[in-house]
């Protein structure tokens, strides 16, 4: 087994009487593809920002590639390569899918923080990395166009570029092809197989064939524990994973 990239280690995420994440501990193999699937409530998202720093953890402890992370920071855990996407699309309409990715790369940088509304002149490294990133996920020919005038798949593999721009080691994301077309869903699919396995990826996904095809491992929770872990096809035959998720009697 390759070494963890992550791992959790009892974490807690209460609110108040509610313990929206309950004791999850897992961990996450470097280049691995790793869904968290679950019903609603059952504490999926919770999670994610917990991993992300948008939610300190109640107690327990979350490790990433070497460093202990549980009390940091968003901005820190990002310099450190995680990186996340949203349920709903978080982008600036009005600016060009380039400008976009340039406020994104020099946010992620302690080095640029002030000039994010300096220059709008790209230096090389920038320039490298913006047109990786829009070529990895397929809107290279995009980048001068108004993000508002994109569709909404074109708009969600932006979210995917600007994710990717800052050359992450865990990328999270959360829900990627909700509200999208088939043609859209099958898009989104393409750009998440082709992926550096460099990166390891984190899904949370509803749409269970679009998810499982898509990754080596599965983690469902059930209010806020984790109920089982197993590959794609084990989840697939899985009792328990049909009577808490997919909505089947254990006993058919």
């Amino acid at each position: 087994m390759l070494d963890p990239i992550l791992t959790l280690t009892d974490v807690v995420v209460s609110f108040a009487a509610l313990r929206a994440v309950d004791g999850v501990s897992l961990s996450v193999p470097r280049g691995q593809r790793r869904a968290i699937i679950g019903p609603n409530g059952a504490g999926k998202t919770t999670l994610f920002n917990a991993i992300a720093g948008a939610v300190p953890p109640t107690s327990g402890r979350i490790v990433f590639n070497g460093h202990v992370v549980t009390g940091l920071p968003p901005h820190r855990r990002s310099r450190l390569g995680i990186s996340r996407t949203f349920q709903i699309t978080n982008l600036f309409p009005t600016l060009s899918v380039q400008d976009n990715m340039i406020l994104a790369l020099r946010g992620s940088s302690s080095s640029r923080l002030f000039s994010l509304f300096g220059s709008p002149d790209m230096e090389a490294n920038e320039a490298r990395r913006i047109a990786t990133a829009l070529r990895a996920t397929r809107i290279a020919d995009r980048a001068d166009v108004i993000v508002k005038e994109m569709s909404y798949g074109e708009q969600r593999q932006l979210e995917i570029a600007i994710a990717l721009v800052t050359t992450p080691h865990l990328l999270l994301l959360d829900e990627p092809a909700a509200g999208l077309s088939p043609s859209e869903r099958s898009m989104i699919a393409d750009v998440i197989r082709s992926l550096d396995r460099d990166i390891t990826v984190i899904i949370i996904e509803h749409d269970m064939d679009l998810t499982l095809g898509l990754v080596d491992h599965v983690t469902c929770l059930f209010e806020g524990r984790v109920l089982v872990e197993e590959p794609p096809e084990g989840i697939r035959r899985n009792a328990k994973v049909q009577e808490v998720y997919l909505g089947m009697p254990r006993h058919a």
